[in-house]
C-alpha cells in the first residue's frame, strides 16, 4: 500500500506537468461549455417552467463531466498511443491502477469547475431552489468515474483513430439524443428503452435526484448502474494497461 500510495503521488505529480500546457485551456473550455448550455438552450425555450429548468440546470454539468471523461479523455490516450506515452507508462515499475488512478485524477480535476460554474449560473438564470442531498457527492464522483472509466476503456481498448471517432460520435448523442437535458418520456420507445441500458440518463439522473431531492430519496438505481460501468470501464483500462508490451 505504502509503495502504491508513494507511486501514485509521483505519478499525479509527473501527469500534471506533463499536462501543464493544455490543463487551463481544458478548464476554460470546460467551464464555458457548462455555463453556455445554461445560457443557449435557455433561448430555445423562452416560457421556462421549473422542471425544464431543473432539467437544464443539472444537465449541463453532466454534459460537461461526458466531454472531458467520454471525449478528451480518449482523445488524449490516443495521442499517448501515436506518441509512445502509452508504451513508456506501461514499462515504468509502478503499478498499473496508480497509473491509471493518476490520469483519472486529473480529469476529474478539469472537469469540477466547470460542474460548479454551472450550477452557480443556473441557480442564478433560473432561480431555482434545490434540495441538496448528501449522496450528492457519491453520485457526482460516480458519475465521473463512470464517465473517465468508459472513455479510457474506448481509449485504451481500441485503435487510435476508432477511438477518436466513438468519441467524437458519444459527444454528438449525448447533446443532442440523450435524457440528459429533456427526460427520457420524449424520446421514442425503442430509443428510450436503448437509454435503459445506456449510462448517460442514469448520470444525469443520480446528479439530478440528489441536487434537487425527490420526496422519496434518491433512487438506488442509477448509483448500480454507475456503479458497473466504471468498473467495467476501469477493468478493460486495467487490463489493457497490464498487457505485456
Amino acid at each position: 500500500m505504502r509503495h502504491w500510495l508513494r507511486s501514485y503521488g509521483l505519478l499525479l505529480r509527473w501527469t500534471g506537468l506533463r499536462s501543464r500546457a493544455s490543463l487551463p485551456l481544458n478548464l476554460v473550455v470546460q467551464t464555458c461549455l457548462a455555463v453556455g448550455v445554461i445560457v443557449g438552450f435557455a433561448y430555445l425555450v423562452p416560457d421556462m417552467d421549473d422542471a425544464t429548468a431543473l432539467y437544464f440546470a443539472t444537465g449541463a454539468p453532466v454534459l460537461a463531466l461526458i466531454t472531458v471523461g467520454m471525449v478528451i479523455a480518449p482523445q488524449e490516450v490516443a495521442s499517448a498511443k501515436q506518441q509512445g506515452i502509452f508504451d513508456f507508462n506501461r514499462s515504468l515499475p509502478v503499478p498499473r491502477s496508480a497509473l491509471i488512478a493518476s490520469d483519472a485524477t486529473i480529469a476529474l480535476i478539469t472537469v469540477l469547475p466547470g460542474m460548479i460554474a454551472a450550477l452557480f449560473v443556473s441557480s442564478l438564470r433560473f432561480d431555482l431552489t434545490l434540495r441538496i442531498s448528501p449522496l450528492v457527492v457519491p453520485a457526482v464522483l460516480l458519475a465521473a468515474f463512470a464517465a473517465i472509466g468508459i472513455g479510457y476503456g474506448i481509449g485504451y481498448g481500441l485503435q487510435p483513430a476508432a477511438a477518436r471517432m466513438i468519441s467524437q460520435l458519444i459527444v454528438f448523442a449525448a447533446l443532442m439524443f440523450s435524457p440528459i437535458i429533456f427526460p427520457a418520456s420524449r424520446l421514442p420507445d425503442w430509443f428510450a428503452a436503448v437509454h435503459a441500458v445506456l449510462p448517460f440518463q442514469y448520470m444525469a439522473a443520480g446528479v439530478r435526484d440528489t441536487l434537487a431531492s425527490p420526496p422519496g430519496g434518491p433512487s438506488g438505481l442509477p448509483f448500480a448502474m454507475l456503479t458497473a460501468w466504471a468498473v467495467g470501464g476501469f477493468l478493460i483500462t486495467y487490463r489493457t494497461m497490464s498487457r505485456r508490451p
